[in-house]
């Protein structure tokens, strides 16, 4: 997986939840950063906008979606899949 992706979303995520970018580790959940429900659609689009990609997700149904969003790990792993299914 490539650092420059997993920096960039720990970057996005980091910034929704206020944090410094060192203060997310891969194994937080959206919800231990206290990233609510509009947050994590705010980082959505800015992982959506920063990678140029479409991502499979369901605001009004997150677990109906194919993105996985249980940690910043899964995250970061969905966000790659996505950047190179697209290239």
């Amino acid at each position: 997986m490539s650092d420059a992706i997993a920096d960039k979303v720990i970057a996005i995520i980091a910034e929704q939840a206020m944090l410094e970018p060192s203060d997310v580790k891969s194994e937080h959940t959206l919800e231990d950063l206290g990233i609510d429900s509009l947050g994590l659609v705010e980082s959505i689009f800015a992982i959506e906008e920063a990678f140029d990609i479409s991502v499979p997700f369901n605001a009004n149904d997150p677990s109906a979606s194919d993105f996985d969003i249980s940690s910043v790990r899964s995250i970061i792993d969905a966000v790659a899949k996505l950047v190179k299914d697209q290239s």
